[in-house]
């Protein structure tokens, strides 16, 4: 399956930080800003993670909400949310029904051994529930704020 812009977004429901369940429809009204992350803890993650929480005011402003995906349990969303203070919740796919419905897993390769992996993405859904922008092969290096300009133009 593959999701495009211009398109309803794929639905979700999803466990949550916080100890709830959020769906898509839950944001209805409201811009979301959905992040897939590979691994909670890991440098780039930390880093991703922390750019979205220094700029999560000025998303609030614009109208958006934050939520990361990743494959980790609840209880390690929780920790790593917890340690960096993010001001948003994570979500926890360990079946990767979320990942997939957004195209998200992919083969890697590290050190030779392939392996199946969630590539680091984010999609903007509009608060119409279409998908308006989407990011793949991330580098966290400015992203938040590339994807705060997106946000602001919708």
């Amino acid at each position: 399956m593959t999701v495009e812009t211009g398109q309803p977004a794929p639905d979700f429901s999803a466990p949550a930080t916080g100890d709830q369940t959020l769906s898509l429809s839950d944001f209805q009204g409201k811009t979301l800003v959905l992040y897939f992350y590979p691994k909670d803890n890991t440098p780039g993650c930390t880093q991703e993670g922390q750019d979205f929480r220094d700029l999560h005011a000025e998303f609030q402003a614009a109208g958006a909400q934050i939520l990361g995906v990743s494959r980790e349990s609840i209880r390690s969303h929780e920790n790593f949310k917890a340690k960096f203070e993010f001001p948003f919740e994570l979500l926890s796919d360990p079946d990767e029904t979320l990942c997939k419905a957004y195209d998200v897993m992919k083969e890697k390769n590290m050190y030779g051994r392939k392996y199946m992996g969630v590539e680091r993405s984010t999609f903007v859904i509009d608060p119409q529930g279409m998908l308006r922008h989407e990011w793949r092969k991330v580098k966290v290096k400015g992203h938040a704020q590339a994807v705060l300009d997106a946000v602001k133009s919708i």
